[in-house]
């Protein structure tokens, strides 16, 4: 039930249509554009795999008696929880947070929405079932998801069948005792290049006349008429990991995917025609608490390897014994320590969801309101402890390779702690990690990916304990009336002459 970092990469050979620059991808695994990538998500599925990690990444299916990835574990305990998140914890590290949409992700969609199957069954009995056995098929062939669940944006004032191009997001256009047909775009298809299928649906509230748009399947993507549309790769624009460390191999890439009348089985297909039951399937169930309590363990991850270069860029430049440095690295600090003490606070006052054990839901989305904010906070506080230090560095690797050169490098940086060569190659790093194309991709990503700010804060206002709150405002008030603190005025004796 596990697969190797070798068999994931082979299985991306499928024949998908990818575009970039003009041109169809003839083979993501060893395009320049793509390869490393493809390749850093094969070394995740080898760790994964790998026996002396089975203990941490694998999990014994209960009906099988197989050991699957731990991404598609439904817990039933705050230790299984804690245990699951330890090996996304690990896994993330092979990535330090950057793979924001690694494997484990859509598959945390999936674990939740199985773990609400009966709001499925609610609906229709037919189309849960074809969700259970595709929950099954992912999870026992440890597929690599990937999700398009927006909109393309076009004239956001309007409803999806109000744009002058009603195909414009991906639409029902036809349908028979096979399945339906899908015509139209959706985004974002980050890690699609490397995904091995496509969960197709929609987060955002549809309105009336929107039912077209109302559904829910999943599909390979070298499925016939499904066309991936890169955007600018930016692993492309690198040639080797010294002068772009992170941008050279983790680079997952973002996609519109355009369905070009594609053929969606029934067996494929987990809700159709329904607005509400678009909305329910990530809210009637724990699918969008469990997907974004994922997101804030790569966020820990990301912001612990973030805390570690800001001290690295002090200790270079040999600052960090001052007292202003210290407190900015301990507001930086401060800032990696709120997540991940929120992720254990989700943890700790978790709830049971049925027989599974769910995050709790407002330490999440409080953790949003506060990630959107910190995370380009920190981004800006690296770059004012590092100064220029990042900008003024040699053109590229090939320049230690002139002896020329390379002498004025050793003689130009310099740093108290570390050799010219090291000072270079650690600032190449920082650079790729703060202000970068990469970088700054990731800054956007990071403060959007939950949604709009609005709509994260309006999560954390509907599920925070207003109730508790009020109740306690209420006990004071109502330890006392007016009545009885003017008797008691009444009573008080006046005050003696002179008082």
């Amino acid at each position: 039930m596990m697969k190797t970092g070798y068999e994931h990469i082979q299985s991306l050979r499928d024949g998908r249509q990818v575009f970039l620059d003009g041109k169809m991808v003839d083979d993501v695994t060893t395009h320049p554009a793509f390869r490393n990538a493809v390749s850093s998500a094969g070394a995740m599925f080898e760790f994964a795999s790998a026996e002396e990690n089975t203990a941490t990444m694998t999990y014994e299916v209960e009906e099988t008696g197989e050991r699957a990835n731990r991404i598609w574990q439904l817990p039933r305990s705050y230790d299984e929880l804690v245990t699951r998140r330890k090996a996304l914890e690990t896994w993330a590290e092979l990535h330090c947070g950057f793979l924001g949409r690694s494997p484990a992700h859509i598959a945390t969609v999936i674990s939740g929405m199985r773990m609400g199957l009966p709001v499925f069954a609610d609906h229709d009995p037919q189309r849960a079932g074809a969700f259970l056995d595709y929950y099954r098929f992912a999870r026992d062939n440890d597929l690599f998801l990937t999700y398009v669940i927006i909109n393309p944006q076009a004239d956001r004032s309007k409803a999806a069948h109000e744009q002058a191009d009603p195909h414009l997001t991906a639409a029902i256009v036809d349908r028979d005792h096979e399945g339906i047909v899908i015509k139209g775009a959706k985004m974002l298809g980050t890690s699609a290049i490397m995904s091995n299928e496509v969960l197709v649906t929609c987060i955002q509230p549809l309105k009336e006349g929107d039912e077209m748009y109302a559904f829910s399947f999943a599909m390979p993507l070298n499925a016939p008429g499904i066309k991936i549309l890169s955007r600018k790769s930016y692993e492309a624009g690198t040639t080797n990991t010294f002068d772009n460390p992170l941008a050279h191999r983790f680079d997952e890439n973002d996609a519109v995917i355009y369905f070009d009348e594609v053929k969606v089985p029934w067996e494929r297909v987990f809700i159709v025609d329904s607005r509400e039951m678009c909305q329910k399937q990530f809210h009637a169930t724990p699918a969008h608490v469990y997907q974004n309590y994922e997101a804030q363990i790569r966020l820990m991850v990301k912001l612990r390897f973030l805390a570690g270069v800001a001290k690295r860029v002090t200790e270079v430049n040999g600052i960090d014994k001052f007292p202003q440095v210290r407190e900015k690295l301990a507001t930086i600090a401060t800032q990696a320590a709120t997540t991940e003490a929120f992720v254990n606070a989700m943890e700790a006052q978790g709830f049971y969801y049925d027989e599974y054990y769910m995050p709790n839901k407002n330490m999440l989305y409080s953790a949003q309101v506060v990630a959107q904010e910190t995370y380009p906070k920190v981004i800006e506080a690296i770059r004012e402890l590092a100064g220029g230090g990042m900008i003024m560095l040699p053109s590229s690797v090939e320049d230690f390779g002139n002896p020329e050169l390379a002498e004025y490098i050793f003689k130009t940086q310099k740093s108290p702690t570390v050799e010219p060569y090291d000072r270079v190659k650690f600032f190449k790093l920082a650079w790729d990690a703060v202000g970068s194309e990469f970088a700054s991709r990731h800054t956007q990503y990071e403060m959007f990916y939950a949604g709009a700010q609005f709509v994260v804060k309006h999560h954390a206002h509907r599920t925070y304990d207003w109730e508790r709150a009020g109740q306690m405002v209420d006990d004071i008030l109502n330890s006392y009336t007016l009545e009885d603190e003017l008797q008691r005025v009444a009573r008080q004796p006046e005050p003696a002459a002179g008082d």
